[in-house]
């Protein structure tokens, strides 16, 4: 049973200035998602679904339906407001979606297999699909062990300035025991260091791990979500601006002893697009790797 990847693609992208997801940044026309949809047929994944808001279906479509030919099959699932449980009340001036794992709920009726979960746009690295690809084959047919591919912080600062990361504690078996956001970390000295929330510099061990929003999950994880989004809704429907994250509902399940979470270290290098400022790197990272043969010039033929 081949894995599944799914691909969060709902966002507007308002800090960008448009829909990053689509925006070009490989020598033959590629967006992020391509390299992380080549590395995943790569590393084994039979399917791909793309989580997107119904408005931008046409767009989606007229560029991803047919793009990869056979290498791998492509599903379509829609985010929005008013999917909710049934039973359940929300705000009615809310005027955007729920957030990361309300988008992850959206892909219950198209999924019975293992998946990855990640980002549309944020370059995960070869070896990272490899990871977690190998993870989701061990569970198949198992249950409530999950994962989390876990960044070397050093391998995910900006030389541009500060950046906010989740730091990932572990147990002695290598199981997630918790995510601590911190907000504000940058190079100090050559060093990671992170600012507190009274302007005191902490320093971090390169090697730290942390999250950036790539998790293997099998199926069981849907009714859980559904479970943890009804109690969130009843203390937080109300509130337009509140947002149903994956490493919410995780800390439910860890601290429930209902699932473990496995945190797999990779050496890959991640990079992503938050401003507009940021492409010019990306694409001058991307032509790296391609002029390294890690990607041909073309990836879809």
């Amino acid at each position: 049973m081949k894995p599944t990847l799914l691909v969060l693609a709902a966002g507007m992208g308002s800090r960008y200035g448009g829909l990053k997801q689509m925006d070009t940044v490989g020598p033959s026309g590629e967006t992020i998602m391509d390299y992380s949809i080549f590395d995943a047929v790569r590393a084994g994944f039979g399917k791909v679904v793309f989580v997107i808001r119904k408005d931008f279906e046409q767009a989606f479509r007229d560029t991803f339906s047919n793009r990869f030919g056979s290498a791998i099959n492509v599903e379509f699932v829609f985010q929005s407001i008013d999917k909710v449980p049934e039973g359940c009340d929300y705000n009615r001036e809310r005027t955007k979606p729920w957030g990361t794992n309300h988008a992850v709920m959206m892909g219950a009726d198209v999924i019975r297999e293992p998946f990855a979960v990640i980002n549309a746009d944020d370059f995960y690295g070869k070896e990272s699909f490899d990871i977690i690809s190998q993870f989701l084959g061990e569970v198949t047919n198992k249950k409530n062990l999950y994962a989390m591919v876990g960044y070397r912080l050093s391998n995910t600062l900006s030389e541009s300035g500060a950046v906010s990361r989740g730091i990932c504690e572990k147990d002695d078996n290598g199981f997630l025991t918790s995510v601590v956001e911190r907000t504000h970390i940058e190079w100090v000295g050559g060093k990671p260091a992170y600012k507190d929330e009274n302007g005191i510099f902490g320093t971090l061990a390169d090697n730290t791990p942390v999250s950036m929003n790539m998790w293997g999950f099998t199926p069981e994880y849907f009714e859980h979500s559904e479970y943890y989004f009804r109690e969130f809704l009843s203390q937080n429907g109300q509130n337009p601006k509140s947002e149903y994250f994956i490493p919410y509902i995780i800390s439910k399940l860890i601290e429930s002893g209902k699932s473990k979470v496995k945190v797999l270290d990779t050496p890959a290098k991640w990079f992503g697009v938050t401003y507009a400022e940021d492409k010019p790197t990306v694409i001058m990272k991307i032509n790296e790797l391609v002029h390294k043969k890690v990607y041909p010039e073309k990836l879809w033929k």
